[in-house]
């Protein structure tokens, strides 16, 4: 009797695909002119989310765990109340399906279609593939003179983004850096931590050059984080080859060094001599306080900023904001946000909006450091991961002090928090899971051999 082969078991693609392709798509050049609103990266994202909503219908399985469905689920009430408090439905529901969208629906599509720690670091490398075309654009912009405007000169780098969203390149940057922190700091081969390593290093010029003192910080404290959570010994010597590449760069080449000697200085003057830009984030700051004392518990309604804002600013608060140069001409836009993201929700969804989605990113940093801590005291692999998703979600939580969501990179904070989701609610649990497993795989392999 012969036997016949088998034939071999065919690969099959990885679901986490598409969700790759969303990152790829912010690599596209913004039209000139636009207004940075949605872009075809969020098409493809609701994509994404029907994608998935199909392929549970057909594995007809159960979505998400109970944990999962709180924690992601939590702040729908909110914002189904601030919609209705909206000043027209039409606003009410746009802004809806926009928090939905970043908060809600992306994050848990994610979450379904990652399947293990491999899919996680195929994402956290889009990442770094990412910002390093958006990185080299923006040097080829600071280097040639086609950048945005800073201080009457085309030099700032904005990537592809255009200067409408001169925050996106410094994003999408500071993104790719945390996650290429986070694999070197792995468990993972030699040769992936050394490019991971190198790639954070050659970030850190673009970065350096978008002139984005938010991203800066928010870099600055979650690199800092990473390296900490990967223990003390490995912090001081990456922390001192970080240093002595910072002088190499400022000091040695003069990568910019009177602009970033400048603009570096100016994060410590903003309340002894704050320039305009400062002045009027206080302003708006101030104005967004002073909508929430008006209405405590549920805001101004969703998209409610703007509408109220000159009712509750002071006459220190410009009209707006020039733009001008990479590829646009100059653009006054006005400023219809408080650009700090806790402050926006607070105005427009008052406490029980902020609780509600506050408490929501509380929920995945807390089991997601839980789950960091365990598998780093049990030396299971998926540190990386872990450092990645942990990383991404200080990084986001912190900029929020400086920024909010708007412009065609916000799409990628979605991707983030079902980054951070994966690991906090499935990941971490799975991988303790593993290690258990293969221990005892280990310890009955070894007692078999004694006996």
């Amino acid at each position: 009797m012969t036997l016949a082969l088998a034939p071999p078991r065919a690969r099959t693609l990885s679901p986490v695909l598409p969700v790759v392709a969303v990152v790829a798509l912010l690599a596209l050049p913004v039209s000139p002119g636009g207004e940075g609103g949605a872009g075809p990266a969020d098409a493809l994202s609701a994509l994404v989310v029907l994608f998935c909503a199909v392929r549970l219908l057909r594995q007809r399985r159960r979505p998400l765990s109970r944990t999962a469905a709180v924690v992601l689920g939590l702040p729908v009430a909110g914002l189904a109340l601030a919609a209705t408090g909206a000043a027209s439905a039409g606003e009410g529901l746009t802004g809806l399906g926009r928090y939905l969208q970043v908060f809600v629906l992306v994050p848990a599509a994610v979450l379904l279609l990652v399947r293990d720690r491999s899919d996680l670091r195929v994402l956290a490398w889009s990442f770094v593939g990412l910002a390093g075309w958006q990185g080299a654009v923006g040097v080829h912009q600071y280097v040639t003179g086609t950048g945005a405007s800073y201080q009457g000169e085309t030099i700032r780098a904005v990537g592809t983004f255009g200067p409408q969203d001169v925050m996106g390149m410094a994003t999408v940057v500071s993104f790719g850096l945390v996650c290429a922190v986070g694999l070197a700091l792995g468990r993972t081969s030699v040769r992936r931590r050394v490019v991971a390593a190198v790639s954070a290093l050659a970030l850190l010029v673009p970065l350096a050059l978008s002139f984005s003192r938010g991203a800066w910080i928010a870099t600055a404290v979650t690199c800092s984080v990473q390296l900490v959570l990967a223990g003390l010994r490995r912090a001081l010597r990456v922390g001192a080859v970080v240093a002595a590449a910072g002088v190499v760069l400022v000091g040695g080449f003069g990568v910019g060094s009177a602009m970033l000697q400048e603009r570096i200085s100016s994060i410590t003057q903003v309340t002894a001599a704050p320039d305009q830009s400062v002045t009027d984030r206080y302003t708006m700051w101030a104005a967004a306080v002073g909508m929430w004392r008006e209405q405590p518990l549920t805001g101004v309604g969703l998209k409610g900023f703007p509408e109220h804002r000159d009712a509750h600013a002071s006459l220190a608060l410009s009209s707006g904001s020039d733009t001008d140069g990479a590829g646009s001409g100059f653009v006054r836009q006005p400023l219809l946000s408080p650009h700090n993201m806790y402050l926006l929700v607070l105005s427009e969804q008052g406490l029980i909006g902020l609780l509600a989605l506050a408490g929501s990113w509380l929920a995945l940093l807390v089991c997601g450091l839980r789950s960091l801590f365990r598998v780093r005291s049990s030396k299971a692999p998926g540190l990386d991961c872990a450092l990645v998703a942990c990383g991404l979600l200080v990084w986001q939580l912190t900029d929020f002090m400086y920024a909010d969501i708007g412009g065609p990179s916000t799409v990628l904070t979605a991707v983030v928090l079902g980054v951070v989701a994966w690991w906090a609610l499935v990941g971490g649990e799975s991988g303790t899971a593993e290690a258990a497993e293969v221990a005892r795989h280990t310890r009955g392999t070894g007692e078999a051999r004694t006996r």
